[in-house]
């Protein structure tokens, strides 16, 4: 009721204690991994307040935005603070479920196809976020918050009308990340799908070595989340059949490229799709360093029951 609190807590590691050391400008930005439902058209959050470390961002007023729309590498600014270099992981949102920012309600809800708005709920007030980010000693930090709207939102099932909540907190705390612009990279590429195996096609992110086919085609906790340990992921979409995974930090990463089934509304998990680079790439060790952009184009030859 009111104003719900998304606390992200953990607490700043630097090791220079010295209430007087010199501070960087940090840029706080919000961005977004694509939902699967296609019956939604949007997802609008009422964001009231930002806080690192119990301090509101600087040029922060209550605004509303649509998070569904924050994909492929598009962002929302949300304010600046003057930070010591170090390692943190303190963030806490702070959500208006009620109100939106000009006084109407919901503030936080689901905008159908159809133009009908379904309310946002969330049974826990604090959410603890694990993820780290670093701010390092240069004034060009800018640091994303990646709220993964697969991961962090669910439709109820068993409802004649659609109803949709936030996930339960591990959950949610499992669909947001944190990390620090300038220490990331991004896999972008196109898939050729001559076959025609898919109504829709998404790529999924993990790191190197962590993809587990038996659990992650699965659907896994409470809220029945397939791939829910992917880092991050993209639909494969436009002219050229292409996708974008941004934000990615530096480190080596396995791709998953998975085919889903529309049915009337709704998209189905199908299979996983057998594909090869078209340069030669190693799609199970792909190597993302600071400021790259790496081009992974592919060729579906296949599926994977």
């Amino acid at each position: 009721m009111g104003i719900a609190i998304m606390m992200f807590s953990c607490s700043k590691d630097n090791e220079n204690g010295n209430p007087e050391s010199e501070t960087y400008s940090t840029t706080y930005k919000i961005t977004d991994a694509p939902v699967d439902n296609a019956e939604i058209e949007a997802v609008f959050v009422t964001v009231s307040d930002v806080r690192v470390d119990g301090t509101s961002l600087e040029g922060f007023n209550k605004t509303t935005f649509d998070l569904s729309a924050l994909v492929n590498g598009q962002t929302k600014t949300l304010g600046n603070l003057q930070m010591e270099a170090g390692s943190y992981s303190n963030i806490e949102l702070v959500l208006d479920y009620d109100a939106d920012m000009d006084g109407n309600a919901p503030g936080c809800y689901v905008e159908m196809a159809d133009g009908s708005k379904d309310k946002i709920e969330s049974t826990s007030q604090s959410i603890d976020i694990t993820d780290s980010f670093e701010v390092f000693a240069t004034n060009t930090n800018e640091i994303i918050i990646d709220f993964d709207l697969r991961k962090t939102v669910k439709e109820e099932q068993g409802t004649l009308e659609s109803d949709f909540n936030f996930v339960t907190a591990s959950e949610l705390s499992a669909g947001l990340r944190t990390v620090n612009q300038e220490a990331t990279g991004e896999i972008k590429g196109t898939v050729n799908d001559a076959e025609n195996t898919s109504d829709k096609i998404v790529v999924y992110a993990y790191e190197k070595g962590t993809y587990n086919a038996e659990v992650e085609t699965q659907g896994q906790g409470e809220s029945n989340i397939r791939f829910a340990n992917a880092i991050t992921s993209a639909e494969v979409g436009g002219i050229n059949n292409s996708y974008s995974l941004n934000f990615l930090e530096t480190g080596e990463y396995e791709l998953i490229f998975v085919s889903y089934t529309q049915d009337g509304n709704q998209f189905y998990f199908n299979s996983t799709l057998e594909v090869e680079s078209t340069t030669g790439l190693d799609l199970g060790a792909l190597e993302v360093t600071s400021a790259l952009q790496l081009n992974a184009n592919v060729t579906v030859i296949g599926t994977t029951p």
